[in-house]
């Protein structure tokens, strides 16, 4: 049973404001939601429904084994906040399932502290919560600051991040694609613009520091750093990022390889199976 939390008759009436989601994966104390949503709440009636603690680098994980609970944190004048107990993409698909009484106009998902740029995508929470949104058919963008302090100044990210979102708002995105978005961590003015990128290749090398815990049992803790393959690219994200850009990267949904598949027939054909 949905929760009609917006009356339908005034969205009806009054359709100027669209409805929003807005989740995040740094959890529902994080001062990156908070930006996101005070910036959302400016140009519509806003849901929030984000993990009650952090949920970074989960990626697309769902929560099955245990039973997802729902708390309402405030509920005022086009406004409703919820913490889930589940996942980024929980939230979504309980906001969309169960609290909202219709698709929303666009979901956001953020502001991320820390790139989700390249290969990060893969393991981000942030843009799984996009991703999803995706594939419930709703226009969505995750947001992202390369900057992994606690206490990071957003007033560039909102200033552009404004545009973003009226922009898709007012023209939609594709079937099956959300925008990964990633500000570098610079004041407005030293800002360049927006380029329309590419995710970069590249690879999180993986170094693992072992330690021994006092009963003399081994634990890890992952660490690493990003190798870029082709840092010289001028297409991609992480060289936008890199000359103080804000790079937005098309994502599709969809993960077919239409030139493997091409390739593989021809291949299976050959062999006659």
């Amino acid at each position: 049973m949905h929760i009609n939390i917006f009356k339908r008759k005034e969205l009806k009436e009054n359709n100027s404001k669209p409805l929003i989601l807005v989740t995040n994966d740094d959890g529902i104390h994080a001062p990156g939601l908070k930006a996101l949503t005070e910036l959302a709440r400016k140009l519509g009636d806003v849901v929030v429904v984000a993990p009650d603690e952090g949920r970074s680098g989960m990626s697309h994980a769902i929560t099955i084994k245990y039973p997802l609970r729902l708390n309402k944190i405030k509920d005022e004048e086009n406004l409703a906040i919820y913490s889930c107990s589940g996942h980024p993409a929980d939230c979504v698909k309980l906001a969309v399932n169960q609290l909202l009484d219709r698709k929303p106009d666009l979901l956001i998902s953020g502001i991320n502290h820390g790139s989700n740029s390249s290969i990060s995508v893969v393991y981000s929470g942030t843009m799984a919560a996009a991703i999803e949104g995706g594939l419930h058919g709703i226009p969505s963008i995750g947001f992202s600051i390369t900057d992994f302090s606690s206490r990071p100044d957003f007033s560039a990210s909102c200033f552009f991040g404004e545009q973003i979102i009226m922009n898709t708002l007012s023209d939609g995105l594709p079937e099956g694609v959300c925008l990964n978005v990633n500000f570098p961590k610079l004041p407005q003015k030293d800002i360049k613009g927006i380029r329309i990128c590419r995710q970069a290749k590249g690879l999180w090398i993986e170094e693992f520091d072992k330690r021994v815990d006092p009963h003399r049992r081994e634990y890890f803790w992952l660490t690493g750093y990003f190798d870029n393959y082709e840092p010289d690219n001028e297409d991609t994200d992480e060289w936008a990022l890199k000359h103080n850009y804000i790079s937005v990267v098309p994502v599709r949904v969809d993960f077919s390889d239409t030139k493997a598949m091409a390739k593989l027939r021809s291949l299976y054909a050959k062999n006659g199976i």
